[in-house]
């Protein structure tokens, strides 16, 4: 069973003294807040409570390098749902390199694992074209290693979990649905 508190415990006894970072639940939208004058160390702040948006705050967490932490959100660019063609192929490149990391993380604790295009209200795209993508970035990361930070987290959700340790590439067997392609 996937509780919240247990990924909240596990990522604070990872990165709280080495990264001043905790892992908050949130009541709206996900946002990460470096420390301030206000409160002392870093929140990942993900959605609503749900198991699955924090492990993708977390996986945005474990792409940002030191400068980036620094800021709010990252400093990254977000343009909410309803993004144009142009729009969500911006958006899908830069979120492939997260949820390929958010992928391993998710098997590491035995949590289903699916992609989000994140555009329900805008131009129509084939989650499978971005699943491809995301799927095949996450194979090279199996072949060239995750970042440190990563590689820890995975290493504790597998132990908490019971998973299999270290990931292989077989445990992320994925191929385009058949019926799909000639819709592409």
């Amino acid at each position: 069973m996937h509780h919240i508190d247990d990924l909240i415990s596990l990522f604070d006894h990872v990165f709280y003294a080495s990264h001043n970072t905790r892992l908050v639940r949130g009541e709206d939208e996900p946002i990460y807040l470096p420390a301030d004058g206000e409160v002392s160390y870093c929140r990942i702040i993900f959605a609503h409570g749900f198991y699955a948006s924090a492990m993708h705050e977390i996986a945005h967490w474990l792409v940002a390098g030191k400068e980036r932490r620094k800021l709010v959100d990252f400093g990254y660019w977000y343009c909410p749902d309803g993004r144009d063609e142009q729009q969500q192929s911006e958006f899908e490149k830069v979120e492939v390199l997260p949820q390929a990391i958010e992928w391993a993380l998710s098997v590491s604790a035995g949590f289903p694992f699916n992609v989000s295009a994140d555009n329900l209200n805008g131009a129509p795209t084939c989650r499978f074209q971005f699943q491809e993508k995301v799927h095949t970035k996450l194979l090279s990361l199996l072949d060239t290693g995750f970042n440190p930070r990563a590689e820890a987290l995975m290493q504790a959700l597998s132990a908490h979990y019971g998973t299999s340790w270290p990931l292989t590439k077989a445990q992320f067997e994925w191929q385009f649905p058949e019926e799909f392609r000639d819709a592409v």
